[in-house]
């Protein structure tokens, strides 16, 4: 009886254990039969939500998780680094040339083509955190742990928040108060002045306004009367213009009348000149009756002239005679 008791224990207990294999083989798969690749990677910043056993994705699928976390002093300078040690599962990552899972040197080459490993927040409620690889090939590697290690180390850039961090840092906020405080006081100062001057201008303003239509209504005014001063110069101008129209009119038949007794005129002294010409022609009759007139005048002269000397000679020569000789 008691044989047969320990007998069934001892099957229900192998039956379990089978059971356990099982469920181990049917969940672990072939990872418990496979190496895993050992990376780490240090972080010089804060690593706050991260844990062991949070995944490590590349480009957001998961292909390891983080096995160990540490922190030392880095001498001299006594800068806290914390190393992040992974594993990568090689059946998660491989190359497209070939089917064959991802190796140590594979992940070293990867390295050099700028694989580079960056924290990133899983849930902005609970904070967790998680490791997250990428390819940057413009980022210079910078190895903490030194070339010589025997776990590949995958270099690290700042997280985004911690970029954003970097960025708030970098604007010197407590400066930018400062100066912020120093404007609002100007500004509070300038206010205080415009409401203080803001009074005498609106008068000034309004004393402008009233100058300015008092303006344009003697300008309208103005206008207006130059309008009907215009109207009546051009009225006049008209009546000037046909007035003119008809004096040209009627002294056109005048200036025609006159161009006609100007052409009998011409005639006249052209018939003038003619008989001139002929009565000074060298054998015309009439020149030589002028010439013969003029001898017998200057003849004339000439006895005048003798007498009137001998009588300024003798005086009594008209009652006495003349003498002979």
């Amino acid at each position: 009886m008691a044989t047969a008791r320990s007998t069934i224990v001892g099957a229900f207990v192998l039956g379990a254990l089978a059971l356990g294999v099982a469920a181990i083989i049917l969940f672990g798969g072939e990872s418990m039969f496979t190496t895993k690749l050992r990376v780490v990677a240090y972080f010089q910043n804060s690593v706050a939500g991260l844990t062991v056993g949070a995944p490590v994705t590349l480009r957001g699928v998961k292909i390891g998780t983080v096995q160990s976390m540490k922190v030392y002093l880095k001498l001299p300078e006594l800068v806290p680094v914390i190393p992040v040690y992974m594993e990568i599962e090689p059946g998660q990552v491989s190359w497209t040339t070939s089917s064959l899972p991802a190796n140590a040197s594979d992940i070293e080459m990867a390295i050099k083509a700028g694989l580079r490993a960056q924290l990133a927040t899983q849930s902005l409620v609970t904070g967790q955190v998680a490791v997250n690889l990428d390819f940057y090939p413009g980022s210079a590697p910078s190895l903490v742990g030194g070339s010589s290690a025997s776990v590949p180390e995958i270099p690290t850039i700042p997280s985004d928040l911690q970029h954003i961090k970097d960025q708030i840092a970098d604007l010197k906020l407590p400066e930018l108060a400062d100066k912020a405080r120093v404007a609002l006081t100007g500004i509070d100062q300038l206010v205080a002045q415009l409401n203080g001057k803001l009074g005498p201008m609106v008068d000034s303003v309004r004393q402008t306004s009233e100058s300015t239509r008092a303006t344009m209504e003697a300008t309208t005014a103005a206008v207006q009367q130059l309008q009907l001063d215009a109207s009546r110069t051009l009225d006049s101008v008209g009546h000037l213009a046909n007035t003119t129209e008809n004096q040209v009119q009627t002294d056109g038949k005048q200036i025609g009348q006159f161009a006609t007794t100007a052409d009998h005129a011409a005639s006249r002294a052209q018939k003038v000149m003619e008989n001139l010409d002929d009565m000074t022609a060298p054998r015309s009759p009439m020149r030589g009756d002028l010439e013969a007139a003029l001898r017998d005048l200057a003849a004339s002269a000439s006895s005048l002239r003798n007498f009137t000397h001998d009588l300024n000679r003798n005086p009594g020569a008209t009652l006495l005679g003349r003498e002979s000789r």
